[in-house]
């Protein structure tokens, strides 16, 4: 089973690493930079080399950057939208020196714009970024539909791709709390939520899993992550995705509201409920 949480980088990738052996994973997530700012802490190439032969030598799943909150590539400000496409463009270009890897964004919030404007400045950022040499998968997250979101439709991700050029370089992050609260019931009808993920997007596409549970109920289009088996959700729904034929091999990030031993504790929960094939 490929599965992690989500670790801070502040102590580098090496100690990351280190700790997602210690509670049991083997990947995790981190973000770019701080979550809710700009800055990114400089690189230490040292400490990323030790890293890659940690990784390698413990079998390490792909890892997953996540961009920071901030970036709204189709924010109703063009400073905003600017200050976006500059930190994605840096994201990109620092994944580089971990080929290979994950970077995950959130799509963006249109303002009052419309879904369709929303889209279509989310795809010029795509475009005006994503080289054919690109080496990163960058992945587009399935959102709750609070607010303004985009994404919170499968058929909004799959006009986004339609949009960008270098489309293979595009996948998806499925969040469980995010899509049970869009609407899409994970609990009753797992296999029609996959079926209609294919028939729009592809099961192709879909790349790694956000595990939570829901604060909120069902469709509530609300983005509140809880505890695996505390929430909305409930383990039962959760053990029968990280055990669906379509979904068992991919990698499973947890984003619960936990401290290290919580992860711990749900990492083994998780391991304990998949069944090896």
């Amino acid at each position: 089973m490929k599965i992690g949480c989500h670790l801070s980088v502040a102590k580098g990738f090496k100690h990351m690493g280190e700790e997602a052996l210690q509670i049991g994973g083997n990947t995790f997530q981190f973000f770019t930079r701080n979550p809710r700012g700009g800055k990114a802490k400089a690189l230490d190439l040292e400490d990323l080399q030790q890293f890659k032969e940690l990784a390698k030598a413990n079998q390490f799943a792909t890892i997953l950057a996540h961009a920071p909150y901030t970036l709204n590539a189709c924010s109703a400000s063009e400073a905003t939208r600017q200050f976006a496409w500059r930190m994605f463009a840096d994201d990109l270009q620092r994944m580089e020196q971990i080929p290979n890897s994950f970077y995950n964004f959130h799509p963006g919030s249109h303002i009052g714009q419309g879904i369709e404007a929303g889209i279509k400045l989310i795809s010029e950022m795509l475009n005006q970024t994503l080289t054919v040499e690109l080496k990163t998968m960058v992945l587009l997250e399935t959102m709750a539909g609070k607010g303004s979101e985009v994404g919170s439709r499968f058929e909004e991700l799959r006009e986004i791709m339609d949009r960008v050029q270098y489309s293979d370089k595009l996948g998806v992050c499925l969040d469980t709390c995010h899509v049970y609260d869009a609407g899409y019931d994970l609990v009753n009808d797992l296999d029609g939520v996959l079926e209609k993920f294919d028939r729009i997007i592809g099961l192709d596409k879909l790349k790694a899993i956000h595990l939570n549970d829901s604060k909120n109920p069902f469709a509530s289009h609300k983005d509140r992550h809880e505890k695996i088996g505390q929430g909305s959700i409930g383990e039962q729904a959760i053990f029968a995705l990280i055990n669906h034929p379509q979904c068992r091999h991919l990698p499973f990030f947890l984003e619960t509201p936990n401290e290290l031993s919580g992860y711990q504790a749900e990492i083994l929960l998780l391991k304990n409920a998949y069944r090896e094939v």
